[in-house]
Order: structure tokens, then sequence, then C-alpha cells
């Protein structure tokens, strides 16, 4: 994918500089407070806090004087919801995988604990994989479960574990053995698998978007182990990498 032309606009940059620094520090802060930690000079920083202001971006405390995020940049990103989003992002990827490696690919999502699929690329290929787009699996069972499993926090995996038959069946060495591997997958992103209800099938999944966030799915196949073809993880990860990166970077978010 061709990068964007790397045209300078000072202005907006100072203007995102400003939202993204009262984002991240998180408390009101003051023009001089402000003008330290970006560098630059009050005076060049007092007109673009004013326009900032006038569209009901930021807000300043009429007695400390002191500046702070409104709702405003909320709003307007909830203005869709994250699953359009994500189907959006990922349509041109996900057919790139399918056109490189030959394989099927789709795209799933935690649903109340369980593993929802939300969108599916077919391969070229004549005889092929497909997975259901809507179709629901019990997370633990699978590795692109286990890898969005793995990067939830710990109430909120107790949550989906609890929505879990496979979990329930856990017994204590079981579950050490299942914490263990979800350890792995926070550190590599990457999920494969022999498939645990179908001979012959492999699954590899790796991450999409950022577990800080709260904003992350799945990029797997589902592919048959063909005779005389060895399989090629490797590659495949590669290529579901490299579409991951893309999904994540058109959804503006920050691994």
């Amino acid at each position: 994918m061709a990068k964007a032309p790397n045209y300078s606009v000072p202005a907006l940059e100072k203007g995102l500089d400003l939202l993204e620094l009262l984002a991240a520090v998180a408390v009101p802060q003051s023009l001089a407070e402000l003008a330290s930690r970006l560098d630059r000079s009050s005076s060049e920083l007092f007109r673009m806090l004013n326009c900032l202001e006038k569209r009901d971006y930021i807000s300043r405390d009429p007695l400390a004087g002191k500046y702070a995020l409104t709702l405003k940049l909320f709003t307007l990103a909830h203005s869709h919801s994250v699953v359009d989003k994500l189907l959006q992002a990922a349509r041109q990827p996900m057919r790139e995988v399918t056109e490189t490696m030959r394989e099927s690919c789709h795209l799933s999502v935690l649903d109340r604990g369980r593993l929802l699929v939300i969108a599916q690329e077919d391969s070229p290929e004549p005889v092929r994989l497909s997975i259901e787009v809507g179709a629901v699996f019990d997370a633990p069972r699978t590795a692109s479960g286990r890898l969005l499993l793995a990067h939830l926090t710990d109430d909120a995996l107790a949550d989906a574990l609890a929505a879990s038959s496979a979990a329930g069946e856990f017994s204590s060495q079981a579950r050490r053995q299942f914490d263990r591997s979800l350890a792995d997958l926070r550190k590599t992103n990457v999920s494969t698998a022999d498939s645990e209800t179908i001979d012959g099938v492999r699954d590899v999944a790796v991450l999409v978007g950022a577990p800080q966030t709260g904003i992350m799915a799945a990029l797997a196949t589902t592919r048959l182990v063909r005779h005389g073809r060895p399989a090629n993880d490797s590659a495949l990860v590669a290529a579901l990498r490299k579409a991951a990166d893309s999904i994540t970077r058109s959804l503006g978010l920050v691994t």
C-alpha cells in the first residue's frame, strides 16, 4: 500500500499535539504547563487553544484557567459502531490475504464471552473452507478465541470463561495449563492450533487492534492440510500480520 504524501501542516499538527497531550495526561492543564510539555511558547499555543475551545473540543475552567478535553471527540468516534469500522477497515486487507495465500480468512470478536465471526473472505481455490458470518463458537476451544481471551482484563476473562462450557470442564491442572497458554499468547499475539473439532484442519490467528483501547479482533485462517503441500505457518502468519497491521492503522489505533 502506497504511503500518503508527507506534507507539513504546522497549524493542524499543533492542534493535534494539544488534543493528544490533554488525552494522555488526563488532568486539566494550564497554558504554561501545555507550553512546557510541548516545548512551545505560550503565545503560539494561545490562539490554537482559543480555537479548540470555540469548537467545543476543549473547555477551560473559569476559576483555575486550566484546559481539559470535552466529550466531543468521544461523540465523533462513536458516531459509527466499532463493528462497522472493523468491517470497513478489514475488507481490502482480508482480500489481499486470500489472493496471496490462496486461503480463506475470517475476522472474529468476543461477544458475551463467545467467539462471533463478523467477516469472511473466500479463497479463490476451488476446494476451500469457509466459516459462516454470524457463526458462534466456544472461545476457549478455538485459536482465535484463546487469542482474544488472552488480552482481556482479569475480570473480563472471568466473565468470559463463566459463559464457556469448555472452561466449566477444566480441572485445576487444566486451568493452570490454560492460563500459561494465555500468557504465551499475550507475548506473541499469534495463535496456531489444529482444529479441536475437525481432523485435517489447522487454524492460525493474529491479533487486530489494541487491547488497551478495548478494541480488538482476531484475523484467522482455517485451512485444510493438503496432501503434498506442507503447512507453512510462517508465511501465513506474515501475511496475516501484514493485514492486521493495515487494519489497525486504518482504525487509527496505536499498537
